[in-house]
């Protein structure tokens, strides 16, 4: 029993230097390196404007829009989309040119319908440069022609764009006898032939930003002025701007109207003995009245005549005093 307990102690002690020398041992270890990640920079903010070569156009012509990217980066595209209210018509991608420090596009299409056309773009982001949307504009897209006592949109578009002249229109979306006397008094101003057709060549004028009444003397404050050449007559605001513009009818060869600068004097409503109608005289006994005969050349007898239907609201708008400019 003692050798044996002897014999163990022996061995247990031989045993520890080798467990005390594994625990000191530590366990090797491999270690796998880790790539760098390289930083990718931010894109580029940037900016897209749009603009159209006119604020009108008509049906089934090219509208033509142009942009700008900025700032350039090469590589890049921008989409633009055409809609007409909420239907989107067109989509297309088109490269940006290099002009200087910005980039450069063009876009056209061609509208079938008549309405306001809202042209869109954006920029999806790349690695260079952010996304971006660009504010989007709008044209007004014109009929080619429109027939007295025609009714719907196209007649309430032309009569918006003429109105916004200054010519007097009738009931909104309707050909009306008023609609076209305004018709005529563009045609007048424009020097075109002197009818009431809204053809092709009205609505081309009114694309192009054309009939707009020159005022003469915008310094004469609020006036009336009668353009003899033109045979139109403008009533003109105290700031110098176009109010109203009819068509009129001075005095023929025989009996022209004086030229000069003059004030009204007196006022007659009504109709006298002569189917003179809501008279305003500015000298002697010549005035600016309704007639029943208003012919788009000079016929009268140096009255400055007007239509019938037209005479009350020129009547009301003209006071005692009231500048009246006549001139050729």
């Amino acid at each position: 029993m003692i050798r044996t307990l002897a014999l163990t102690t022996v061995l247990g002690a031989a045993a520890l230097p080798v467990a005390s020398a594994v625990a000191q041992s530590p366990a090797p270890t491999t270690t796998t390196p880790v790539p760098a990640v390289e930083e990718r920079p931010e894109p580029k903010q940037g900016k897209i404007t749009l603009r159209t070569e006119r604020p009108m156009g008509l049906v089934q012509s090219r509208v033509k829009v142009r942009g700008t990217l900025t700032p350039y980066v090469a590589g890049q595209k921008v989409i633009v989309r055409f809609y007409r209210g909420a239907k989107k018509l067109r989509v297309v991608e088109v490269s940006v040119k290099r002009d200087g420090k910005v980039g450069r596009f063009t876009v056209g299409y061609a509208p079938k319908k008549t309405g306001r056309l809202t042209v869109r773009a954006v920029h999806r982001e790349t690695d260079e440069l952010a996304s971006i949307t660009a504010k989007g504009v709008g044209v007004d897209v014109l009929p080619r022609r429109v027939a007295p006592g025609a009714k719907g949109a196209t007649v309430r578009i032309m009569q918006e764009h003429l109105d916004r002249l200054g010519y007097v229109v009738g009931k909104r979306g309707v050909f009306d006898a008023r609609t076209a006397r305004a018709v005529l008094a563009f045609r007048k101003v424009t020097g075109m032939a002197r009818t009431s057709q809204a053809n092709e060549e009205v609505f081309a004028r009114i694309a192009r930003g054309g009939g707009r009444f020159k005022v003469k003397f915008p310094k004469h404050g609020r006036h009336v002025e009668a353009d003899i050449s033109r045979q139109v007559l403008a009533l003109i605001g105290a700031n110098g701007k176009v109010e109203r513009i009819y068509p009129t009818s001075t005095g023929a060869p025989a009996t022209p109207t004086i030229l000069g600068s003059f004030k009204v004097y007196r006022k007659d409503q009504g109709t006298n003995a002569i189917g003179m109608v809501h008279s305003a005289y500015f000298i002697r006994g010549y005035a600016i009245h309704g007639y029943k005969s208003v012919p788009t050349y000079n016929a009268s007898h140096g009255c400055l005549r007007v239509p019938i239907p037209d005479a009350m609201n020129i009547f009301r708008w003209v006071r005692y005093g009231t500048r009246v400019d006549t001139y050729r």
